[in-house]
C-alpha cells in the first residue's frame, strides 16, 4: 500500500474526530446554553435560593402534607441513574401484584377513597420510572388529605391544583398534567 494513501487517510480521520468528535459536540452545547439554558441545565427549580428538584425528574414526597407523584420502577425510587420500567406485561402477576401493593397504600394515605376512583396514574409507574407529573385526577384524589394535612380549606387546595394543570402541547399532543413539585412548592406558599 501506498504510504501516501495512508497518511491522507489518517489525516481524514484525525480531521473527522475533531470535527465530528469535538467541534460538533461543542457547538450543539453552544446552542443549547444560548437558545435554551434552562433545558441545557437540566431544568432545576429552585427554593429559597437553594435547587430542589427538576421539572424533569419525579421525586418521593411521603409526608402527607404533600402531593404524591407516580410510583417509581426504580430502586431505589426516583434513581435517575438507574431510569428503568418494570416491563411487566398486562397480564403478568407481577404487575398486577406491583398495582394493588400502590393501590393500597393509595387507599390507605386518602381515607374515604375508593378503589374505583384511584387514577391509573397513582398505581402505575411510568415508562422511565421517573415521571414527575400525574394527571389532573390524581392530583384532585390527593385534595382532601393535603387540604387536612395543612390545615387549608378545601377550595383553596383544590384551586391550587386547578392553576398548575398544563395542558396539551401544541393543544393536540398528549394529555393534561401536573407537575407535582411545582405543585407542592406552591402549596407550601399557600401554607405560609
Amino acid at each position: 500500500m501506498n504510504v501516501k494513501v495512508i497518511w491522507s487517510a489518517l489525516r481524514l480521520i484525525l480531521l473527522s474526530v475533531i470535527v465530528l468528535g469535538l467541534g460538533y459536540n461543542l457547538a450543539i452545547v453552544g446552542i443549547g446554553q444560548v437558545v435554551f439554558p434552562n433545558q441545557a441545565n437540566g431544568s432545576l427549580i429552585k427554593h429559597n435560593g437553594r435547587v430542589v428538584g427538576s421539572r424533569l425528574i419525579g421525586q418521593q414526597f411521603s409526608s402527607a402534607r404533600f402531593f404524591e407523584g407516580r410510583p417509581s420502577a426504580t430502586s431505589p425510587p426516583y434513581n435517575a441513574a438507574a431510569s428503568a420500567a418494570s416491563n411487566f406485561g398486562p397480564t403478568n402477576p407481577a404487575l398486577l401484584k406491583e398495582i394493588r401493593t400502590n393501590l393500597a397504600a393509595v387507599l390507605k394515605a386518602n381515607p374515604g377513597v375508593k378503589a374505583s376512583q384511584v387514577p391509573p396514574s397513582l398505581v402505575e409507574s411510568s415508562a422511565s420510572g421517573l415521571d414527575p407529573d400525574i394527571s389532573p385526577a390524581a392530583a384532585y384524589l390527593q385534595v382532601p388529605r393535603v387540604a387536612r394535612a395543612n390545615h387549608l380549606s378545601r377550595s383553596a387546595v383544590r384551586n391550587l391544583v386547578a392553576s398548575h394543570i398544563k395542558g396539551r402541547f401544541l393543544g393536540i399532543y398528549g394529555a393534561p398534567y401536573v407537575n407535582v413539585l411545582e405543585l407542592n412548592l406552591a402549596l407550601l406558599k399557600l401554607a405560609k
